[in-house]
């Protein structure tokens, strides 16, 4: 009988800092091309939401599944999440459905999760000022999850809202590293180590002249190829590293116009993430480069971390069992 997953059960079962480990293998796997897994298909539903499709299959690890996710940005306005989604784990010899997760949460760390990875293998050892732009699900989870893997001095937020941001930074008014809440979005990032572009733009929203030499940037949003988030100078200045080669060259507006725009070709990427944890591509070259990790999300970092959630919950008698005969 499969299992069926709230996301609370999903939430006990998962610890979000080590996923950033779970996250590091996933990468370095997708990258091996040890993962079969095809560009996510997406069915636009409405204003800049979409309904989107993903599945994956490793077969080293025994992992087979698929995540349906939805995209609908005006979602916040009526008091539900933006990203909602359901995770389908299958057996990998039988195809008989083992589990079904609810993929909100999962979405949520993975991405910081992996966000971590690339601060891990690209940022500079001394990085210790961290600029967040925006307040949301996705700058909490980046807030509680990057300080694993540099020890930053320094955590700024803008949004554009200033009770969002001024309020995302009381949130977390006892840590031993102080959140500010910045007027502007250029002063958030002038002079900062690690930029997380953690919004709903669908326009740049990072300009060029505001990163420092040396910078290491993550962009995790504007995965469509209409959409952009960063000044185009500044991909076109910055080491580009991906999750996913295939998704970037597809889904990416930041990276699909640049380049029919000629700022680049497809060379331009200098590598995956996953081979750049595998030593098989160089990461960050000098001090003063400036990084930039355009994170799309990819099938295979949902399904092992619901994976771990499905045999943690499952060894704790957590969960529901259903019988569909």
């Amino acid at each position: 009988m499969p299992l069926w997953l709230t996301e609370a059960d999903v939430r006990s079962a998962l610890e979000p800092l080590e996923l950033i480990d779970a996250m590091e293998g996933a990468l370095q796997a997708l990258s091996a091309r040890e993962v079969a897994q095809p560009v996510r298909t997406a069915i636009e539903i409405g204003d800049r939401s979409f309904f989107a499709v993903m599945p994956a299959f490793d077969g080293r690890r025994a992992i087979l599944g698929a995540k349906l996710v939805s995209v609908a940005p005006a979602n916040a306005e009526r008091g539900i999440p933006t990203h909602l989604a359901a995770i389908s784990l299958l057996d990998a010899v039988t195809g008989e459905l083992l589990a079904v997760a609810d993929g909100r949460y999962i979405t949520e760390v993975r991405t910081a999760a992996a966000s971590a990875v690339s601060v891990r293998h690209l940022a500079r050892r001394d990085a210790r000022v961290l600029a967040i732009l925006g307040s949301g699900v996705q700058a909490r989870s980046h807030r509680e999850v990057l300080p694993a893997v540099r020890p930053f001095t320094e955590i700024r937020v803008w949004s554009p809202t200033a009770a969002h941001r001024e309020r995302f930074a009381r949130e977390d008014s006892g840590s031993a590293c102080p959140i500010r809440a910045t007027g502007s979005a250029e002063e958030a990032v002038r002079g900062a180590d690690v930029i997380v572009l953690a919004t709903n733009a669908v326009t740049p929203a990072l300009d060029n002249r505001w990163v420092a030499d040396g910078a290491h940037i993550i962009a995790i949003g504007a995965c469509r190829v209409s959409q952009r988030e960063i000044d185009p100078e500044l991909v076109a200045r910055a080491a580009l590293f991906v999750d996913s080669r295939d998704a970037a060259l597809a889904e990416s507006g930041d990276v699909v116009q640049s380049i029919a725009e000629g700022r680049f070709g497809p060379a331009h990427i200098r590598a995956e993430l996953g081979a750049v944890v595998a030593g098989r591509a160089p990461g960050r070259t000098s001090e003063v480069e400036v990084t930039l990790f355009k994170s799309l999300g990819q099938a295979i970092e949902d399904l092992v971390a619901a994976d771990l959630a499905y045999r943690r919950a499952a060894a704790a008698g957590r969960g529901i069992r259903l019988t569909l005969t």
